[in-house]
């Protein structure tokens, strides 16, 4: 990975900030860009993961696993919202997710996926003012946020 500029650092930063106010977030992925070659975006997923930020599914999972993931998520948590709902949806992932946007929005929350391998599903729950602008973000750093 080359030497990142000034404005790849600032959207990392950015970036870092609107997934999780975690104070040790940007200096872990700020790290990766200055040791190439390792991958920010692989220290990204494992920073949210190390705070507890991180909703993780496989591809076979349903509703009730992602319910019981966002259960341990703090946004989800402080939110104090009912997960039933989603624990009561059939299909695949991105149906779950659906369940589980509806039962967040109230709360001003919603999930973005984080691409990392066709059968994961990193997904992390944000202000839905923010979701834009996260995947705009994401777009700009080379990574992919759409779901399916």
């Amino acid at each position: 990975m080359p030497d990142p500029d000034a404005a790849t650092r600032a959207r990392w930063e950015r970036l870092c900030a609107l997934l999780d106010d975690d104070p040790e977030l940007w200096p872990t992925v700020q790290a990766t860009l200055d040791d190439p070659p390792a991958d920010p975006w692989t220290a990204l997923l494992d920073g949210l993961d190390d705070v507890g930020a991180l909703a993780y599914l496989d591809a076979g999972d349903q509703g009730e696993e992602l319910a019981d993931a966002l259960t341990r998520v703090p946004r989800v948590v402080r939110a104090r919202l009912d997960l039933g709902p989603v624990t009561d949806t059939d299909g695949d992932v991105p149906t779950a997710v659906r369940a589980a946007d509806a039962v967040l929005a109230p709360a001003g929350l919603c999930l973005v996926h984080l691409a990392e391998e066709s059968d994961a599903y990193p997904l992390v729950v944000v202000p839905a003012a923010d979701k834009a602008e996260i995947e705009r973000l994401a777009q700009e750093l080379g990574h992919d946020t759409t779901l399916g």
